[in-house]
């Protein structure tokens, strides 16, 4: 039965923590933006400028679904250049 305890006691914890007020989602969804669009005069689809090197996408859409690239979406940087998704 001592074996038990300890087990019991994190299990009380566990069910004490998921108890807690959750927030809505509303309000718990922050959304960081990593960079801005970099507009050509004809082009829908634009490139990203990253905020963290000041570089510029490789790509202008998306490699998945051929759609707009993503602003919230970090780039991947393939030898020092980044790729950008949607």
């Amino acid at each position: 039965m001592k074996a038990y305890r300890p087990l019991a006691a994190v299990a009380a914890i566990v069910a004490l923590s998921c108890s807690k007020k959750q927030d809505s989602p509303a309000e718990s969804v922050a959304y960081v933006v990593f960079g801005e669009y970099v507009q050509a005069a004809e082009d829908s689809f634009p490139q990203i400028r990253y905020f963290d090197g000041g570089l510029v996408t490789e790509n202008d859409r998306c490699a998945v679904r051929k759609v707009k690239l993503n602003v919230k979406m970090p780039p991947v940087y393939v030898n020092g250049r980044p790729i950008g998704f949607c």
